[in-house]
């Protein structure tokens, strides 16, 4: 017995620790930081807004959405921002489809998310629903330079209103600027066909934006990242927005294109097909070798974990494990699941 006691310390201590000890030191030069996005599928509060087309999610409306619904879906999205950040929460988090202020406010300061301190970048946009886009940024990792809420006015449809783009402007490691922009675009709800100039329109205002600062700022480190309501290979993010592969002679890069032939894995599933709805974009002076911050493994992820997904009975396979199936409630996370990447600073 006391053999067998020294050899397992004898194991551990030759073994374990010397792994423990060189993965330690690679994260030490590394010293990577986590940026991820998440469509959070419809975190309305439970309370009327008379100036929003909010009803079904109140206390009497179709969805009957309650109090304690509310507060499961506030863990449930603290969950998946720790699974995604494992062990700390990523630096910066964008998400869509969150109505106000006051649920980040319940995200950030009411959940066990509190102990890590975060701040929220949140403007209210003038879409029908009440929905919006925010980023929660670490303060102790991220200094919050700017900020503005980028207002799309459809000149062909004057009546028509979307989520606005949040631009915000900040420094890592003490020295590096970052400009990110986080996007829900005009859904495909009414026919893809028929929404499509929308999108395309949404499209030509985030490269009018990402234009001037290539003009202004030499290399600029620029971040896209959000819920486009369009594939890589769609004419609004690979012809307006002129996104990418690391390959071509576009400025901007498209991580999620290596994703856009599998129709078995992605960000979102319609009917049997899984595609990238949510993609991260990133300006190609991020992947220069000469560059101090840089993409690790030049590539963004996925984060389907077990408890994010369910079995899908009519397709087969796996799907999100979304809050509402129609009307009826089952309890679940989001329709869309989590990507995100990492930057680190060469030594």
């Amino acid at each position: 017995m006391i053999r067998l006691t020294i050899l397992a310390f004898f194991i551990s201590f030759t073994v374990f620790h010397p792994l423990q000890s060189k993965a330690q030191t690679a994260a030490d030069e590394q010293d990577t930081l986590r940026f991820m996005f998440y469509n959070v599928e419809n975190l309305f509060d439970p309370f009327d807004d008379s100036l929003k087309r909010d009803d079904e999610f109140t206390y009497d409306g179709a969805r009957h959405w309650t109090w304690n619904k509310f507060q499961t879906k506030l863990n449930h999205i603290y969950k998946t921002i720790m699974a995604a950040g494992n062990p700390m929460p990523p630096v910066c988090i964008g998400l869509c489809e969150i109505e106000n202020r006051f649920v980040l406010n319940q995200l950030v300061y009411k959940t066990p998310f509190s102990k890590f301190d975060y701040r929220i970048v949140h403007r209210e946009s003038p879409d029908r629903r009440g929905i919006d886009v925010g980023l929660l940024i670490d303060p102790k990792r991220f200094e919050l330079i700017s900020y503005e809420a980028i207002h799309i006015r459809f000149p062909f449809d004057t009546n028509g209103r979307t989520r606005d783009i949040l631009y915000v402007k900040g420094l890592v490691y003490n020295s590096d600027t970052l400009h990110i922009f986080i996007n829900h675009w005009p859904s495909r709800w009414g026919g893809q066909l028929v929404t499509d100039p929308k999108r395309k329109f949404v499209a030509d205002v985030l490269k009018s934006k990402t234009d001037s600062l290539f003009k202004a700022i030499p290399r600029p480190n620029i971040i896209i990242m959000g819920d486009f309501n369009d594939y890589p290979t769609d004419e609004s993010i690979r012809l307006h927005l002129k996104a990418g592969r690391l390959a071509d002679s576009a400025q901007l890069v498209n991580l999620m294109l290596p994703y856009a032939s599998n129709y078995s894995f992605g960000s979102h599933k319609y009917h049997d097909e899984w595609g990238t709805l949510d993609q991260i974009i990133l300006s190609k002076y991020l992947f220069s070798p000469t560059q101090r911050l840089q993409i690790n493994h030049q590539k963004a992820f996925i984060l389907d974990a077990p408890f994010l997904l369910m079995p899908d009975e009519k397709f087969l396979g796996v799907k999100p494990f979304r809050t509402f199936v129609g009307f009826k409630y089952i309890g679940g996370y989001s329709d869309h699941l989590p990507v995100y990447f990492d930057i680190f600073k060469k030594k």
